[in-house]
């Protein structure tokens, strides 16, 4: 026999449904990601900290979940809401079902949803806070819990979901450059994808000092990356002052995602919370160096408030919006140059290359940081 769920959000409208994965009760930002697969790297996902998860497409967990599509060691959703539950996992990759690894990790998820009326009201309302209960019955009881849970805006994440120690991802084949990748939530297809193109990558945690970044490698690092991660952009100091530090050495630089929202932190500009973000694996991006658009994974709720035309002078040269999205002009890149029309120092984009599940559009943005190390070594 199933057991009930209930679903409210901040604003009080109510969900009933089943429970999926464990019972219990969590709480959280409700999101929608309109991904049509890959939920296990969506689940696994560092970015998700601290975000209960809907699902848009109505049919989830048909090929179960298995032990090497995982971005990192563990679920980090708060909870997760779908439709229609696959009743069984048909993939010959598939080591359990979601359902069961859901309820082996502890997280909370309701199904039975109408996920369609769900994803349009966070449209127009904007994302919020939510509560799912198997324990609870009274919506008002779980409202009064939900608009006393924490918010996004104003929280620092990094330090929750950050490696504890360092550790190196060796690179395949020559060993062409080495990197500092500055773990904020990093995805495990990141190092994996960079040590593909011969650099050997160091994860540094993300209390890493500008001396623990120059001591990597035998003769310092070739490069600085800053990886994906949850939280308030507006809410970090400590790495923004690691950028600006590296930049102020004229260290190229690679962000992406929350990497890309510090850059334009350090370069001066501020960063705002979308009305209800980016997730999903069809978003259109130009790149506006080669005039191509791209379809993009996104997973991200702050944006960098930056003028789309012109450049704007910085202590470490010229910046620019580089990359756009087409749905709304949201910024989603940014390049730094020796003065205007000079010579590319750093970049970043606020979209996922290295989206394991797809689309491959922007895995090119690993080549354009080799040329930008190898323009500095030569």
């Amino acid at each position: 026999m199933s057991t009930p769920a209930l679903l409210v959000l901040e604003d009080g409208r109510t969900f009933h449904g089943e429970a999926y994965g464990a019972t219990g009760e969590t709480f959280g930002e409700a999101v929608f990601s309109t991904g049509m697969t890959g939920y296990q790297e969506t689940l696994t996902d560092p970015s998700y900290h601290r975000q209960v998860v809907v699902m848009t497409a109505p049919h989830v967990g048909n090929t179960g979940m298995n032990d090497e599509d995982r971005e990192s060691a563990r679920i980090w959703v708060a909870g997760y809401v779908v439709r229609d539950p696959a009743r069984v996992s048909s993939s010959w990759r598939s080591r359990r079902t979601l359902d069961d690894e859901l309820r082996e990790q502890g997280v909370v998820g309701i199904s039975g949803v109408d996920t369609r009326a769900l994803t349009r009201h966070l449209r127009e309302r904007g994302a919020m806070r939510v509560g799912i209960s198997t324990t609870e019955t009274d919506p008002a009881r779980l409202l009064e819990r939900v608009r006393t849970s924490g918010e996004m805006a104003g929280t620092e994440l990094s330090d929750e979901v950050t490696t504890t120690s360092a550790y190196v991802v060796p690179a395949v084949g020559e060993k062409r450059f080495t990197v500092a990748a500055v773990d904020l939530g990093i995805k495990a297809n990141t190092p994996r994808m960079m040590s593909e193109r011969g650099i050997e990558v160091h994860v540094l945690p993300a209390t890493a000092s500008i001396d623990e970044v120059l001591a990597v490698g035998e003769d310092g690092p070739d490069g600085l990356f800053f990886s994906n991660g949850p939280g308030d952009p507006a809410a970090t100091t400590d790495q923004v002052a690691l950028l600006q530090e590296a930049l102020g050495r004229d260290l190229p630089y690679f962000g992406i995602c929350f990497g890309n929202q510090l850059f334009g932190r350090a370069l001066g500009f501020g960063t705002y919370k979308l009305k209800y973000g980016h997730r999903g694996i069809n978003q259109p991006v130009m790149d506006r160096t080669t005039g191509k658009v791209e379809v993009t994974a996104h997973n991200h709720g702050f944006a960098v408030d930056a003028p789309l035309e012109g450049t704007t002078t910085t202590p470490y040269g010229a910046a620019s919006v580089s990359h756009v999205c087409l749905n709304d002009d949201v910024v989603e890149g940014l390049e730094l140059r020796d003065g205007e029309g000079g010579a590319l120092k750093s970049f970043s984009v606020q979209y996922h290359p290295e989206a394991a599940a797809g689309p491959h559009d922007a895995a090119y943005l690993f080549d354009r940081f080799i040329d930008l190390m190898n323009d500095r070594r030569a």
